[in-house]
């Protein structure tokens, strides 16, 4: 059995290694994914994209805050079955507000510096995503849960 601080590490590694995650979210019932660049917060309690405020997506996360994020670290090869793991995140999106903004931004930006100028677009809205919990699946069927604490 693994620990709560076995999961974090695991959880902090594969977030150091993936840039890339796909977002899930409700378009009037209808699941909606994207491929979003994300970074997660130091105590993985939050993960930070960037979306347009003219995107189908930013209209979901308004409408419906509950979303999923899937990050893995899949070669494509057979494999993967037994050796990838895969970790959904589920919490709830909202848009940064001004205080937080300026922070989550650099957080981004350390990891994603090649997406300054789309950052800096004026519709370019800082999405914070608060975790509720982390499910992890590696070994084909092997499953942990981490909870975020309030």
């Amino acid at each position: 059995m693994s620990t709560d601080v076995e999961i974090q590490k695991i959880l902090s590694d594969l977030f150091r290694a993936q840039r890339f995650a796909v977002l899930a979210t409700d378009d009037h019932g209808q699941p909606f994914t994207s491929l979003m660049a994300f970074v997660a917060s130091s105590d993985l309690r939050q993960l930070v994209v960037l979306t347009d405020r003219t995107t189908c997506k930013f209209a979901n996360i308004v409408a419906n805050s509950r979303v999923a994020l899937l990050i893995d670290n899949r070669e494509n090869k057979g494999s993967d079955t037994q050796d990838s793991m895969a970790v959904t995140a589920i919490g709830k999106a909202r848009e940064a507000g001004s205080g937080e903004r300026a922070p989550l931004l650099d957080l981004f930006l350390a990891c994603h510096p090649y997406l300054a100028e789309f950052a800096a677009s004026p519709t370019c809205a800082v999405v914070r995503v608060k975790i509720d919990s982390y499910l992890l699946v590696s070994s084909f069927q092997k499953v942990l849960e981490w909870r975020s604490a309030d």
